[in-house]
């Protein structure tokens, strides 16, 4: 039987990707500064339940003027962006885990059971629901003509968004030891991106399944099984005709988007999503180090180490700054130097789900349900 290991137990021991004098010491205290930057609250809208005790990361999309969110309890809302003003919102009655994904007139969601649903996008309505073999902990997607779901179990399944009908499947072997959860697959055209817990990302045609390419991110090394987590939960991450990808124990390396061709490479251990903006790339590391590389090359700009064992989110960048949350709920807000600039309790229980940007807005959803939209001033 395949050993899941949760987000939760790995960052409690994180031994494989920390130096020995970091291990049973306490967080860092937050540091003091002089803030610079207004975080302004724009509105702050209650999903619902939030998150739940299994480590579900559900994560709010925004698809054009709205944003969809989802909570564990089944709860799925869409959200006018710039008011947060609700525009519907359903209970599918079920315990969700996955999502949310936004096809062009469908919205999509997944649970702990291997349901998927798929919603009407003008008013929620239920759709159609299909199978998968396991657990959907990431976000699916569809270009309005197939639908692509990842499961627990390596496996990416693709639907007819008319039906949910069968269409293809794809596997990926699973190694014995994972951590539990998915990256969500990215698209562009008619093909789709997606990393696995073997360490690779493999490029596949959204129509039929049929692999164009595939690319090894990491490859297990080091004594003990928790030293071999190769995961690639972090989603590609794509820049023009760049793919970004990020593993855990692995790399941190570009790609071509057409072929995967390897642009530049480094060592970098992270199960977070990573994020871009204005040539750099923020990547928040499995040692709580907040590190910005060099789109083009990959050098290193800055690394900021005063948040260690505070079990940092994935960072998002927006205007001129970039944000990263950590295990208390604080927003830390920090410059293009790395310099942090403003900070902000957002939620006590957490921020768990990747905080999502339009460029100049940053929404952020707590683990108690609260989704809240600052702007920098």
């Amino acid at each position: 039987m395949i050993k899941k290991l949760s987000l939760l137990l790995l960052a409690a021991g994180m031994v494989a990707c920390s130096s020995s004098d970091e291990v049973d010491i306490e967080p860092m205290d937050l540091v003091d500064f002089e803030e610079t930057v207004k975080l302004k609250e724009l509105w702050s809208q209650d999903i619902g339940s939030g998150q739940d005790e299994r480590y579900s990361r559900l994560t709010p999309t925004i698809d054009g003027d709205s944003i969809f969110a989802a909570t564990a309890e089944g709860d799925v809302v869409r959200l006018a962006r710039d008011s947060g003003k609700e525009q519907w919102a359903v209970d599918l009655d079920v315990t969700l885990s996955g999502g949310v994904g936004v096809g062009p007139n469908q919205v999509f969601v997944g649970g702990y059971s291997g349901h998927v649903y798929a919603l009407s996008k003008d008013n929620g309505e239920r759709l159609w629901q299909a199978n998968v073999s396991s657990e959907v902990l990431s976000a699916p997607i569809s270009n309005g003509e197939v639908v692509v779901v990842q499961s627990l179990d390596g496996r990416l399944y693709g639907f007819n968004a008319a039906d949910g009908s069968p269409k293809w499947r794809y596997d990926n072997p699973v190694p014995v030891l994972t951590m539990r959860g998915n990256a969500s697959p990215v698209l562009l055209g008619d093909t789709l991106y997606a990393g696995f817990a073997s360490g690779k990302v493999v490029a596949l045609r959204i129509d039929d399944g049929v692999q164009v390419w595939e690319q090894r991110v990491a490859i297990p090394q080091g004594k003990t099984e928790l030293e071999r987590v190769v995961d690639v939960d972090a989603s590609p991450l794509m820049v023009g005709d760049i793919l970004y990808l990020s593993s855990l124990n692995g790399r941190l390396m570009a790609v071509t988007r057409s072929n995967g061709r390897p642009l530049w490479a480094i060592s970098s251990s992270s199960h977070n999503d990573i994020s871009e903006r204005n040539g750099l790339v923020f990547v928040s590391g499995s040692d709580d180090r907040l590190r910005a590389y060099r789109a083009g090359d990959g050098n290193e700009v800055w690394a900021n180490e005063t948040m260690l064992r505070r079990h940092l989110g994935a960072p998002q960048a927006f205007s001129s700054y970039v944000a990263v949350t950590d295990y208390e709920g604080y927003l830390h807000l920090l410059d293009r130097e790395g310099n942090f600039v403003a900070r902000e309790k957002v939620d006590g229980d957490g921020v768990r789900a990747s905080m999502i940007s339009d460029g100049e807005t940053l929404y952020v959803y707590g683990n108690s349900g609260e989704l809240i939209a600052y702007r920098a001033q």
